[in-house]
């Protein structure tokens, strides 16, 4: 209780408390048809309710969930770099438009490289797989896919939320708000 009231008097002393946020950046890429509604805007909204910045990319500049939500993209795949604290690959039937995308690939592989979160739920975690950065590694996906992740050298463990160093990744919908929240855990060390 005395840390919730320290909190509170800190935020108020700090003006607000949106300035108490992670202060950090995350990229989100959605399929442009098809991507997963829960696996997008359940874990954008812990994001942003902890200050961190979403910017949503796809391939497309509307991308359209599951269940027929339409979303207008901030930026095109093509144009997104590594200038974010994390990439989280959105699941979904339309995940699999990216398993061989070499943009979405190569940004995978850029994040890993400069030793930031690599996340993926649901179907995503395979464009992980192929890009090269689950081999002996610990990770999960949507069950259908496990077969994909084993067959490029990862330790599947079929758990709802898999984190192994900076990699994330979760097996679908129901892990939505645990990936979320592993991802806000991992980038506020």
């Amino acid at each position: 209780m005395k840390r919730i009231i320290l909190l509170i008097l800190i935020c108020l002393m700090l003006g607000g408390c949106a300035k108490m946020g992670l202060n950090k950046k995350v990229l989100m890429v959605i399929a442009p048809k098809n991507f997963k509604d829960e696996e997008y805007f359940i874990p954008k909204e812990i994001f942003e309710d902890n200050g961190i910045q979403v910017t949503t990319t796809s391939s497309n500049e509307r991308a359209t969930s599951v269940y027929g939500k339409d979303v207008k993209v901030d930026l095109l795949l093509n144009d997104a770099d590594t200038n974010y604290d994390a990439v989280v690959f959105i699941g979904g039937p339309g995940a699999t438009v990216y398993y061989n995308d070499t943009k979405a690939i190569n940004l995978a592989k850029s994040f890993y490289r400069e030793a930031k979160v690599v996340s993926a739920i649901c179907l995503a975690p395979v464009i992980l797989a192929n890009a090269g950065l689950l081999t002996g590694r610990e990770a999960t996906v949507f069950t259908s896919e496990a077969s994909k992740l084993t067959a490029r050298k990862a330790i599947y463990t079929g758990n709802k939320v898999t984190a192994d160093g900076l990699i994330i990744t979760a097996n679908g919908p129901s892990a939505a708000k645990e990936f979320a929240n592993k991802i806000v855990e991992v980038l506020s060390k």
